[in-house]
């Protein structure tokens, strides 16, 4: 009995040694398996294209922003309690319209002690010009009584100005953006009430490159595309810088009337420039950039690595863009599957 429980026991073991070593090598082939996915899945799929030089004529498109027409701060001339209130946001003023009023008891006093001033001034001065004609009072005498009724007048001309300024008048046409205090707030001079923003026509302002802002002249008509709006607005050139404000790139500036306020200020739109004459461009497509154009950084693969590359970026010709600096033709430059990459890569193309 002893004998068969000792043979027993062995097999058991014989047994459980055999399944061990299976086990092991099951593992150690599927740790070499894990291990090809893995490598095979560092080559991001992406898609590629090449970098052409290209003959370019006609129009060409540059992104902007719109800006109101005017927009002004409606502030108090002097300090006081702001004692009512007459809009709020979203009202439509006039230029010359009172917004609100200011405290102006003190001044209504000031008001009423300069005119008392005046008056005994001028009393004084009568009785000074009977006593001159008997010899009374001196020329000198009558002199200061008249320069004393001139000073009390000019006071109470300032007095009377400064009563007025208790109402508070916006300079510009245009609807109310925002509210900066409350009724019962004591001002300081200056102190802003509400912001006046007048949009019935907007200007869309774009930077221009220096090679083509030459071509362009105030009053010539633009083509504007509002992000928001389908079609096309006639806008007319205003404005053109004569200074570059970094890059070569040229301040435009664009109006377009704006019926029923549809175009808000801070809204995005693109200029559609006429281009005389033609001429060879270094072009990638808008998709190839990382993020948006304005960013200029793009994907350039070299032995099928994606290596992140700064360029800069000219003139936007709808789905193509310029290539000032930083590539040359023939480079290739990833199209779709960027925001899988970083920089140095493995990528593999897709057909």
């Amino acid at each position: 009995m002893k004998k068969n429980t000792i043979i027993s026991i062995l097999a058991v073991l014989g047994i459980g040694i055999v399944f061990y070593f299976i086990l092991q090598n099951n593992k150690k082939k599927n740790e070499e398996q894990v291990a090809v996915v893995a490598e095979k899945n560092t080559n991001v799929a992406v898609r590629t294209t090449l970098v052409k030089q290209e003959e370019i004529s006609g129009e060409f498109m540059v992104n902007g922003t719109f800006l109101p027409n005017r927009q002004a701060q409606v502030s108090a001339e002097m300090g006081g309690q702001l004692i009512s209130l007459n809009v709020r946001e979203g009202s439509y003023v006039r230029a010359g319209q009172s917004i609100g009023r200011l405290a102006g008891e003190k001044l209504n006093v000031n008001v009423s002690g300069a005119k008392a001033n005046l008056d005994n001034a001028v009393m004084a001065l009568n009785r000074y010009e009977q006593a001159y004609k008997t010899g009374g009072v001196t020329a000198l005498q009558l002199d200061q009584a008249r320069l004393q009724v001139k000073n009390a007048r000019t006071q109470l001309q300032s007095a009377n100005l400064q009563s007025g300024d208790t109402n508070v008048i916006s300079k510009v046409s245009g609807i109310v953006n925002q509210k900066f205090v409350e009724v019962g707030t004591v001002l300081n001079p200056g102190t802003p009430i509400v912001e006046v923003v007048d949009i019935s026509s907007v200007k869309l302002k774009v930077d221009v490159d220096q090679s083509l802002v030459s071509q362009l002249s105030v009053g010539s008509s633009v083509k504007v595309q509002p992000d928001v709006i389908e079609g096309a607005l006639d806008g007319r050139i205003t404005f053109i810088a004569p200074s570059a404000s970094g890059a070569l790139k040229f301040p435009v500036e664009i109006t377009v009337p704006n019926s029923f306020n549809k175009l808000k200020a801070g809204m995005y739109g693109t200029a559609v420039f006429s281009r005389s004459g033609s001429g060879s461009v270094l072009t990638i497509p808008r998709e190839a950039f990382v993020g948006s154009v304005s960013d200029n950084t793009v994907f350039v693969v070299r032995n099928n690595v994606a290596h992140l590359t700064k360029i800069q970026g000219g003139v936007n010709y709808g789905d193509r863009v310029e290539v000032i600096s930083g590539l040359k033709a023939g480079d290739e430059v990833v199209t779709s599957g960027q925001i899988n990459l970083t920089d140095k890569t493995p990528i593999r193309k897709l057909i």
